[in-house]
């Protein structure tokens, strides 16, 4: 009970010094814990203020294309030199229409003939060996089975009518005649059997020479041309006949000269001249020899007099 009162004695001491404690100056109450009673703010809800979306519009820039400005193409004359060179003869075809057999030698070899060209053009017909130890005309008709034919041109080639001679390297055929003094036209009698002229037993009587013959008579060309060697020459002629003998001697550079020291009777060319005239019929003596350029000057020299109007 004692202790009862002491503690209540305490609680009322206490509670008056704190009572008395306003009364304090403020330079006393550093001790003291004052409990401030708390003030609650009120929360201002700001109105939120939604600013307007301002679409600005698009404005489109036109695009300005600026105009094209073509510098002009200043073209530099060509000063290049021309070159100058033959004109070229417009081709036909470079393969055979046409290979015949036109006849027989005297031992059974076969005398044959290529046309080449245009059918129905000028008819020009080659014969490139008639004695058979001069056979560099063979070259010549050989490339020009090989060269473009102009326009206009029914070439035929006969790389050799004596084909036994050839093979024999012998001037004359099997019958050992020489076939440049067996054609028809002022045959004569010349030598015997071996001899260097030798005509035959009488005109044409030798296959060979009836089979050219025949072939002429045939397809009737307007101009004949027949190698031989080695004179190196072109005899000369008259008239359009010799107009193109002239002409041909210029493109391969052969002298036109006269041939002689033989007798010329049953001549080829001169017989031919005879069964196609008004058609031209000359002979052409090669030299010793016959180089691959040479043969090529001489082709070519064929078809430029055959493609020329004359």
């Amino acid at each position: 009970m004692t202790h009862r009162l002491a503690l209540a004695s305490v609680v009322l001491v206490f509670a008056g010094a704190v009572a008395g404690c306003s009364q304090l100056p403020s330079s006393a109450a550093t001790d003291t814990v004052v409990t401030v009673p708390t003030t609650t703010v009120p929360v201002t809800t700001v109105p939120v203020t939604t600013v307007p979306v301002t679409t600005v519009p698009t404005t489109t820039v036109p695009t300005t294309t600026a105009p094209t400005t073509t510098a002009p193409v200043t073209t530099v004359p060509d000063t290049t030199v021309p070159v100058t060179t033959p004109p070229t003869l417009p081709p036909v075809s470079a393969v055979a229409i046409e290979t015949r057999q036109i006849g027989t030698s005297v031992a059974g070899r076969p005398i044959t003939a290529v046309r080449r060209g245009e059918v129905g053009g000028r008819v020009v017909l080659v014969i490139g060996v008639i004695h058979g130890d001069e056979a560099a005309g063979a070259q010549i008709v050989d490339l020009l089975g090989q060269l473009d034919v102009p326009v206009g041109i029914d070439l035929w080639l006969v790389p050799s009518m004596n084909p036994d001679g050839q093979a024999d390297v012998d001037r004359h055929n099997a019958n050992q005649v020489d076939l440049n003094r067996n054609f028809p036209y002022k045959w004569g009698p010349i030598g015997s059997p071996g001899d260097g002229q030798y005509a035959g037993t009488g005109p044409a009587s030798e296959p060979e020479t009836q089979a050219m013959v025949a072939f002429i008579d045939e397809i009737r060309p307007d101009l004949v041309i027949w190698y031989h060697q080695d004179l190196f020459r072109i005899a000369p002629g008259t008239g359009r006949d010799g107009t193109i003998r002239a002409r041909y001697a210029e493109l391969v550079g052969l002298p036109v000269v006269s041939i002689t020291g033989g007798t010329y009777t049953g001549v080829a060319a001169t017989w031919a001249r005879r069964a196609i005239d008004p058609g031209v019929a000359f002979i052409v003596e090669l030299g010793p020899t016959l180089s691959a350029d040479e043969a090529e000057v001489h082709a070519r020299a064929v078809l430029t007099v055959a493609s020329e109007a004359n």
